[in-house]
């Protein structure tokens, strides 16, 4: 059993950097906009709606401030491993060469949740905002192909449905993703700069349209609600850490740059800069947005078995609607429904990425390391990835996808700030282009307030959650162990020959 901790010595790291097939094309700012285009999305256009009726209501606001204050701490800690460890893999890599392999294969398979299920959600939402746009143009498709069999049967319906908007949209993002990163970076260059002037337009257009009784009371009382017959606490400073936990997957963002390290130019120092700009930018935004939302509407009007049963879909847009400025509506579904899929282009990107690294290391199977070298991607694993995404995104309520991307995020954030901690300790000669300040501090302060996140989340999110992960040591032990080139050796002649030089020669 001690041989589940053995650690990926750094020579192997910097073995892969060198026989790498991935093409090192992004700069800075491009992986700066991967962490925006993965950050703003789900978090502005969609967990808005859904954190403030089920969690904090006009109280959201400060959910943000206490996700992005969380967020900080593991931020600073993901900087510094990505100034020491540019490979692709993220928390995965970082922990495979500092704590050992179950512990990297844990968050490994953690992250797997979180892209995955923060992928689904996004097409979920995307689907959502489609809609919406279809509808302002008098197309109207039938409910049960945009609404998944649970939803669908709770609003009194009977027979077949799912989501087929979702679904298709996870095949288009997959058709430019297959083409090479350099074009996917491009596209998200555009998409970002389109949705961000589109949410500065929200803040500025929306301040004119806000209703200060719907602020009152900023923190509503606690209360039980109660859908699909399952209910849950709301409100009061509960339901404000709780829509902290719930909204938590927005910022998966600046996760998401540190996956793509293998394919940045001077990866050392541009991922640090992109994940903390990306992460300051982003959530001085959605504090912004979120204020204006619950400014202009209600909190209570997101019920999805309400009056407006699609808002919880669309909040921003269904905002402006409810106040009269349909016109604005037309921006802001036409700027979501192409930013979106930024969001899903990224989140599937880094999910193909974490594949990539555990594969590599003969963790998951070695079709998912495959990288075609033309394109410079893992086509076979891209492929793979659409499938069960689409496939899940269609048959799956929004709310229970958001809450388990939630643990997945806080899971990893927290391993992440243990291990750099550990990495500190052990290898402090190591060098590094970005140090974390006062690190036992930072480290203590991140995973006191991610633990406390994952302790917020829903009962059904941590059940799921806690099957996920006993599933994950059930699966490293029958296969992963077996198959690992660390347990078998397959490493061994890398660092032979990496050493031979270093050997003094006889000089006699």
């Amino acid at each position: 059993m001690s041989k589940i901790w053995v650690k990926k010595p750094m020579s192997a790291y910097e073995a892969d950097i060198k026989k790498s097939q991935l093409k090192r094309v992004l700069g800075k700012w491009s992986l700066t906009a991967i962490g925006i285009g993965a950050i703003i999305g789900g978090g502005i256009f969609v967990l808005t709606g859904t954190g403030a009726y089920y969690n904090a209501g006009p109280a959201l606001a400060l959910s943000f401030v206490i996700a992005g204050i969380a967020c900080v701490f593991a931020a600073l800690c993901y900087a510094e491993f990505a100034s020491i460890l540019p490979v692709e893999g993220s928390a995965y890599a970082y922990a495979y060469g500092t704590v050992g392999e179950i512990f990297a294969w844990i968050i490994g398979w953690g992250l797997i949740l979180e892209y995955a299920m923060g992928s689904m959600t996004v097409a979920v939402s995307w689907s959502g905002y489609f809609s919406k746009l279809l509808k302002m143009f008098g197309l109207h498709l039938p409910a049960y192909l945009t609404t998944d069999p649970q939803t669908y049967l709770a609003a009194g319906n009977s027979g077949f449905s799912m989501n087929l908007p979702a679904f298709l949209i996870v095949f288009f993002v997959i058709s430019i993703l297959v083409r090479g990163t350099k074009g996917a970076a491009k596209a998200n260059n555009f998409i970002v700069m389109l949705k961000v002037s589109a949410i500065i337009f929200v803040i500025i257009a929306g301040a004119f349209f806000i209703n200060p009784a719907n602020w009152t009371p900023f923190i509503p009382d606690p209360t039980i609600i109660t859908e699909n017959g399952v209910s849950h606490s709301a409100y009061g400073f509960g339901g404000v850490v709780a829509g902290a936990s719930a909204i938590f997957f927005a910022y998966v963002g600046f996760d998401a740059v540190s996956t793509q390290a293998g394919e940045a130019i001077n990866p050392k120092k541009d991922v640090p800069f992109a994940i903390i700009t990306s992460l300051v930018i982003c959530t001085l935004l959605y504090i912004l947005v979120s204020l204006v939302l619950t400014g202009m509407m209600h909190y209570t009007d997101f019920n999805p078995l309400g009056k407006y049963p699609d808002a919880i879909k669309a909040p921003v847009a269904y905002a402006f609607d409810i106040a009269g400025q349909a016109w604005a509506g037309y921006i802001i579904t036409i700027a979501a429904t192409v930013g979106l899929i930024s969001v899903l282009m990224v989140m599937i990107m880094g999910q193909s990425r974490i594949f990539l690294g555990m594969s590599k290391d003969g963790l998951i199977p070695a079709t998912f390391s495959k990288v075609n070298p033309k394109t410079g991607v893992p086509t076979k694993n891209l492929l793979i990835l659409s499938v069960v995404i689409a496939t899940i995104a269609s048959l799956t309520p929004i709310n229970d996808l958001a809450h388990m991307t939630s643990f997945g995020t806080l899971f990893a954030f927290t391993m992440v700030c243990v291990a750099v901690w550990v990495l500190r300790v052990r290898e402090p000669n190591l060098q590094r282009n970005f140090k974390v300040p006062a690190l036992p501090l930072v480290a203590c302060l991140g995973i006191a307030i991610n633990v406390y996140l994952i302790f917020n989340l829903s009962h059904e999110a941590k059940l799921y959650s806690f099957i996920w992960l006993i599933l994950g040591f059930i699966i490293y032990f029958l296969y992963s162990k077996k198959h690992s080139k660390l347990q078998n050796g397959g490493y061994g002649e890398t660092f032979k020959a990496e050493q031979e030089p270093l050997e003094k020669p006889d000089l006699d």
